[in-house]
Order: structure tokens, then C-alpha cells, then sequence
């Protein structure tokens, strides 16, 4: 059996766990879809694609990416509509970006057909594990690592290019509290910040820790030099309504580029709302949380969409963010967002694939 566009080989489950799953009580990241699709990329080019039951690898313990870190991936998501359709959120930005991290890692790139044909596919195969429960989708983990079998600090020669899924609910229960950092670092300027990467994410894990057993949820990151200035938070781009505008900081090279944040920055655009994309200091906001000037800072990211913050620390003082109000831009952008990827709203913005 092929897929339609690519020479796909499909190989079905023939033990489906998709009775096992409760999807009223989706835990994130805890189900994984029936099947993946893997690409390998061996001498100069990407073969052997197909779609398998979901399951283990076998690799070398000398596996480069184990020791070397060349191991980048993508989050995206996938809805279903009243009607029962599968409904793709701006798949070619996924794709685009998967790709600028592969060059910056000196892996190799995935053509478009490759990304897109063999995700529609999978999402063809496994489409009932869509979740259909408000406030749910299909969490889709496309990522890429070297699998050269040699231990030797140089880019790996092979690659395995693997997509699965899983569904998934909220991601924070409540809206999180944050701390600004000023120790620990996320980025620096010349580095992998801009990628997604796994080790930028192993990096942010023991400054995490520590703000945890503190209390707090999550961190927001600020710049290396000098710890003045707020780059992004935990696993989201931050965003702030400062006097009547959507504030938040400019993409650069210590900042990954998010699709849901550049969506909101769009949709904010179209409905004639100010919106500043600069540097944003920590001064500006712990002034702001003071004077009761910021109405509002949230994390916008595939997993947690938009999360209004409980509340933002710096230096001992927790400062409280004031309650969403029904009618604020916050909460009219994430329904907004919600209906258009569920097809309730008008795709005006060309953003949507129907698999």
C-alpha cells in the first residue's frame, strides 16, 4: 500500500490502543498515536519512506546525536471540526522553520513534499485519534537526529526524520506564575537560540527546577548580557497589553520564531490594535505591574496557545496580574484562534489545511 503523492509505504496496526485512551482526561504528552512516519536519510539523500504501527528504535549506543546533540524537532497541531474533518494550523511555517534549524545544525533539509505528504498521510491513518472534546487537539512531534554509529565531533552522514502523535488537552491547569530570570541564561548572541534544539531545552531544565520549588511555574528568560531585557518564557513566546498595545519582543537571533505568537501579532494587526515588536525591558513591566499600566502578560506556543500569567516575580516581589477580563483582547484572540482551527471562523488568513 503507497500514499498518493510519495512512494509511502503504509503498514497498519493490527492492535489499535485507541479504546485505551480517555479522552475526557487527556493528560499532555501521556497517549501516543497508532503510527509514525520515518524518513532515512543516508548517502546524500532521503529514502525508505513509510508509515509503521508506532514503537521502539534500534540504535547504535554510538549514535551521534546521543553525544553530540544533533537533534532538532517541530510542534504543531491538528483539530477536528464539527463535521468530523482534520484541520492542519500552518503546517509550511512548521516545515520552514524545521528546516532553518537543520542548517543551523549542519543537518540536512526536508523537502516540502517529504514533510507534508508523509504528515497528511499519517494524520489520514490515525485521524480518530483526533480529539473532537473542546479544548483538545492532536499534539504532532516532527523531529530529525543524527544517526551515524561513529564517535567523532564532526555532522553525522545519516538521519532519521520521524513524526508521531498524540492527543492532547490543556497545558496548564491554571494560569501559570512566573519568574524573570536573572541568573541562568536560555541563549546567547552567535548561538542555537533561534533553533528548536534539544539542547536549549536540556539547558532550561535545572534553572526550571529551581523556580518550581520556589513556587513558581514557569521562567521568563532575559538577555545575557545584562539580564535587562525579557526575551521569551519557559516553553512560549511572551506577549504584554501595555497602555491599549500588544508588546512583545522581536524575533532575533536568541528567540525562536513562534507561529502562534506571529499569528496573534497578525490577527492584532487586522483588527487595528497597535502592536510593538522591540526590545521590552524588565524595568517597562516590573513599572507597568507598579502602575497598573500592564493589563495583561501571557505565553503564546503551540502547547499552551495562549496562557494568561497569574502573576511575575523579580527579585523577591511577586507582582499579581490583574484577572482576564471577558471582553479583552486576550481572551477574544485564543477564541478566535480556537473557532478558526476548528473551522468555525472564516479562514480569511489562509492558514488552515484540510488532510
Amino acid at each position: 500500500m503507497t500514499a498518493d503523492t510519495l512512494q509511502i509505504e503504509v503498514q497498519q496496526t493490527t492492535n489499535s490502543r485507541l479504546q485505551e485512551v480517555d479522552f475526557n482526561n487527556l493528560v499532555f504528552g501521556r497517549n501516543i498515536s497508532d503510527h509514525m512516519f520515518i524518513a532515512e536519510y543516508r548517502e546524500g539523500q532521503w529514502q525508505d519512506l513509510r508509515i509503521v504501527p508506532y514503537g521502539d528504535l534500534s540504535l547504535s549506543p554510538a549514535t551521534a546525536a546521543l553525544h553530540y546533540g544533533q537533534a532538532i524537532f517541530e510542534g504543531m497541531k491538528a483539530y477536528k471540526s464539527e463535521e468530523g474533518e482534520v484541520l492542519l494550523f500552518r503546517a509550511i511555517d512548521n516545515w520552514k522553520r524545521l528546516n532553518k534549524s537543520a542548517e543551523r545544525l549542519c543537518m540536512p533539509t526536508i523537502p516540502e513534499e517529504i514533510f507534508m505528504s508523509g504528515l497528511t498521510e499519517l494524520l489520514r491513518q490515525d485521524a480518530d485519534w483526533v480529539p473532537s472534546q473542546e479544548g483538545c487537539s492532536l499534539y504532532i512531534r516532527p523531529y530529525m537526529f543524527a544517526t551515524d554509529p561513529y564517535i567523532g565531533v564532526k555532522p553525522s552522514d545519516s538521519y532519521y526524520f520521524i513524526i508521531f502523535t498524540s492527543p492532547v488537552g490543556t497545558y496548564y491547569a491554571k494560569p501559570p506564575r512566573v519568574k524573570v530570570e536573572t541568573h541562568f541564561i536560555r541563549a546567547a548572541e552567535g548561538g542555537v537560540g533561534a533553533t528548536k534544539c534539544a539542547g536549549n531545552y536540556a539547558g532550561s531544565l535545572y534553572p526550571a527546577k529551581l523556580a518550581q520549588q520556589e513556587g513558581y511555574d514557569q521562567l521568563i528568560w532575559t538577555d545575557a548580557r545584562e539580564h535587562a531585557y525579557i526575551e521569551e518564557s519557559g516553553t512560549m513566546n511572551i506577549m504584554f497589553i501595555l497602555d491599549g498595545k500588544l508588546v512583545t519582543p522581536y524575533v532575533s537571533e536568541t528567540t525562536l520564531d513562534g507561529i502562534t505568537r506571529k499569528s496573534i501579532v497578525a490577527i492584532a494587526q487586522h483588527w487595528g490594535i497597535p502592536v510593538e515588536e522591540r526590545r521590552v525591558s524588565v524595568k517597562e513591566i516590573v513599572d507597568g505591574l507598579k502602575d497598573g499600566s500592564l493589563e495583561a502578560a501571557f505565553g503564546a506556543g503551540t502547547a499552551v496557545v495562549i496562557s494568561p500569567f497569574a502573576s511575575i516575580a523579580y527579585e523577591g516581589v511577586d507582582y499579581p496580574l490583574p484577572e482576564i477580563k471577558e471582553d479583552s483582547f486576550v481572551n477574544k484572540v485564543k477564541h478566535y484562534l480556537t473557532d478558526l482551527r476548528t473551522g468555525k471562523e472564516e479562514d480569511t488568513f489562509g492558514w488552515m489545511l484540510k488532510v
